[in-house]
């Protein structure tokens, strides 16, 4: 057998004349910098002024307040001040609206700076951001838009208001009711688990218009604060303490019908498209944790000693934090691919949910690893560790838990290969 094969390997040997010509061509230094192929850390100046900004602001004025604001679990007003001073409240706003008029990717990299420092903050940006001013922007009639994306970007908090008691996971199933009443929309049921809803003047409400039809008369409302919305029960909350969380209940809550975000009966097909992009915010939520708990982690590990070696210079511990060190970059890939395809008009359902699903694992193993090289010191406040490892569970849970995500990647794969 090996006897017939050698001939014909030594003849593709034989043919370097035919490799020289495609060498040059592919491989030499020359036409690899004439290509243009720009690597998934490459950002234009926008971008990166943008996230050194951020990451001055979240060290400069958010650090010094993380341990009071978990503590008190509220957001210091200063700080959400801050956000809207900023511009990082409405990142993709454009400017006519009084938004910063800046690309998805700064909205992802302002998420993971923020996130760095404190997981809480980050949230309320990216839900301000890849939630609510999104649905805006690309559903909203102009009216709408008018009236509602200058607040959003300069001083109002807005909210995304879809999951129930009865309806997480299988968010359609939800049961708030609106009911056509002359000009106006009649609103009655509650929201739970609502992130910003503590802060929040304005209100994205899905309810259901037409429940003989399902699903399909799901649709989106804009509610005021001032309408009557209650905001009930504050959960008191593992982690990102600092973001609120509340129960939101809806008393016959008179709506304008010129308040019906986008088309009646669509409602559904809004919350699906913008959760898809959502997912890549916590993505890089989860991210920045788990680079922030590494950052404040490693050091320590050079500074103490033990059997008279720095305990970050035994081969043991050094395996661990080179392999942590290799999950957070690749997640950190997954995640910029994921919002590079969302800009380009890409698919990209796929990619931001094996982001979300990968970069949420891998917070969670940093920060679990975090407090272990740590030792007693990790376990107590002393450091922000155990902080990180605090806030890290959300992140396979919130829009969207783990096993949503891989039931997504696992029927686009079905798609592909069945076809």
């Amino acid at each position: 057998m090996f006897s017939a094969i050698r001939p014909r390997l030594a003849s593709a040997v034989a043919k370097p004349a035919v490799l020289n010509a495609v060498r040059p061509r592919f491989f030499s230094q020359a036409a690899v910098a004439r290509s243009n192929i720009a690597s998934l850390h490459t950002f234009t100046e926008d971008e990166q002024l943008l996230r050194d900004t951020v990451a001055r602001f979240a060290q400069e004025q958010v650090l010094p307040k993380v341990a009071q604001m978990d503590e008190a679990e509220k957001l210091d007003k200063d700080v959400l001040k801050g956000l809207f001073e900023q511009g990082l409240m409405g990142i993709e706003t454009e400017a006519k609206y009084d938004g910063s008029e800046s690309s998805f990717m700064s909205a992802i990299l302002t998420i993971e700076e923020l996130a760095k420092v404190d997981p809480s903050v980050s949230v309320i940006c990216d839900v301000q951001n890849t939630l609510v001013n999104t649905l805006f922007r690309k559903y909203a009639n102009e009216d709408i838009k008018q009236r509602y994306l200058p607040k959003l970007a300069t001083d109002t908090v807005g909210c995304f208001c879809l999951s129930e008691a009865g309806s997480g996971s299988d968010a359609f199933a939800l049961q708030t009711r609106a009911v056509k009443d002359g000009n106006d929309y009649i609103i009655n049921g509650s929201k739970m688990w609502i992130t910003n809803s503590g802060e929040a003047e304005i209100f994205l409400v899905f309810a259901n218009v037409a429940p003989e039809k399902g699903y399909k008369g799901i649709t989106c409302f804009v509610l005021e604060k001032s309408m009557g919305v209650k905001v009930a029960k504050k959960e008191s909350k593992l982690g990102i303490r600092a973001s609120s969380t509340c129960t939101l209940n809806f008393d016959d809550v008179r709506v304008p019908a010129s308040n019906v975000l986008g088309e009646i009966g669509q409602g559904y097909k809004y919350a699906i498209e913008i959760l898809n992009e959502g997912r890549i915010g916590i993505a890089a939520q989860m991210l920045g944790l788990a680079q922030g708990a590494f950052d404040a982690t490693l050091p320590y590990l050079f500074q103490r000693k033990q059997f008279g070696s720095y305990i970050g210079s035994f081969q043991g511990m050094q395996h661990q934090y080179a392999q942590i060190a290799v999950d957070i970059e690749a997640a950190r890939l997954l995640t910029y691919n994921a919002a590079r395809l969302k800009e380009q008009g890409k698919s990209f359902v796929k990619e931001a949910a094996m982001a979300k699903l990968y970069a949420s694992q891998v917070a969670e193993r940093t920060a679990s690893r975090c407090v272990e090289w740590a030792g007693g010191v990790g376990f107590t406040r002393e450091l922000p560790i155990e902080k990180f490892y605090r806030d890290c569970k959300i992140g396979a849970i919130y829009e969207g838990t783990s096993n949503i995500q891989l039931q997504t990647i696992a029927k686009a794969l079905e798609k592909q290969y069945s076809s």
